[in-house]
């Protein structure tokens, strides 16, 4: 992105921070409503695209590992959610639009605690890449698990409303940021849900404890309960899913008691999509691939290994069981 750009949203930036709008009426609420031959998207897959030795600060896919992947994801899911505008993102919606695979993305807007400029210049490539790909962005999410009480990345809210603000007006696409149900269930989130135009709710059974017998009864109570904390604002299940390993000297195993493992991974998976497929609940399930450059050095971390394919891209017994 240019300086000229850089610049404009600095501008746009400053403007909202100084309360140049007000945040968005319910009745001026975007809709987020993306289409598949003329039906509604239901089924998301959120992707992370790093392969083995690859990360997001390092060595970045190719563009034919990228199209790799899109063809892998394709047949099974409408829509994508990634989680930065910079880094692989820019060659990957190149990729998507070259390829005409029938594939939409909700784009990400990475932001940080420390960084303003990084912070910045995320928010600035968000705005660009939504504007250059209106085919295929339908919607930005500024922010990840940002307010979240035990987030290692969480940042101030007025500046998390700040960005939000920003972003909005410098696009057509619904805004919105994604954050826990534990934040979204306290009196606090009401200033951050007033700005957006849908409400990104992650909600894990499997972090708060339960069984796979309770996974998706607690899933729908948590739906439910944040719908009464923001009555009238829709709600797309941003992240929920089940790990196939654990560290079992972990700390995770502080907060996770239920057993990790592909065939527990395939129950939850079909549980789960036939509950948002008989509701209608959009959502994107967490994920399409293994990540083995996240967490600690252990390979057994818990957070490697939430793919529906492995990290060589080899379906694990969800996808096998779940065929096209």
């Amino acid at each position: 992105m240019g300086r000229r750009t850089a610049l404009t949203v600095a501008a746009i930036v400053l403007a909202w921070g100084c309360g140049a709008a007000p945040a968005p009426a319910p009745h001026d609420r975007r809709p987020f409503a993306p289409t598949r031959d003329g039906q509604p998207i239901i089924e998301g897959i959120s992707y992370g695209p790093h392969r083995q030795g690859q990360h997001p600060a390092g060595p970045q896919p190719s563009a034919d590992q990228m199209l790799e992947d899109l063809r892998l994801m394709a047949p099974r899911w409408g829509m994508i959610r990634v989680y930065s505008s910079r880094g692989a993102t820019p060659l990957m919606l190149e990729t998507l639009r070259a390829s005409g695979l029938p594939i939409v993305v909700l784009l990400g807007a990475w932001i940080g605690p420390d960084d303003a400029a990084a912070n910045a210049a995320e928010v600035a490539a968000a705005i660009e890449l939504a504007n250059a790909y209106p085919d295929l962005v339908v919607a930005v999410s500024v922010g990840n698990e940002t307010q979240v009480d035990w987030s290692a990345h969480r940042s101030p809210q007025d500046a998390l409303i700040t960005h939000l603000r920003a972003v909005r007006r410098a696009v057509r696409q619904p805004v919105t940021t994604a954050d826990d149900y534990n934040f979204w269930n306290k009196p606090r989130s009401a200033a951050v849900a007033a700005e957006v135009d849908f409400l990104l709710l992650h909600a894990y059974a499997m972090w708060n404890g339960k069984t796979l017998d309770e996974a998706v009864p607690w899933t729908e109570q948590v739906v439910a309960s944040i719908a009464r904390h923001h009555p009238g604002l829709p709600i797309v299940i941003g992240e929920t899913g089940w790990a196939t390993a654990l560290n079992p000297e972990g700390s995770e195993t502080q907060h996770i008691k239920a057993p990790a493992g592909e065939a527990e991974q395939a129950r939850f998976y079909r549980a789960f999509t036939a509950w948002a497929r008989a509701r209608r609940q959009p959502h994107f399930y967490f994920e399409a691939f293994d990540e083995p450059w996240k967490g600690s050095a252990d390979p057994r971390e818990v957070e490697k290994h939430w793919g529906l394919f492995t990290v060589e891209r080899v379906p694990k017994a969800a996808l096998r069981e779940d065929s096209p």
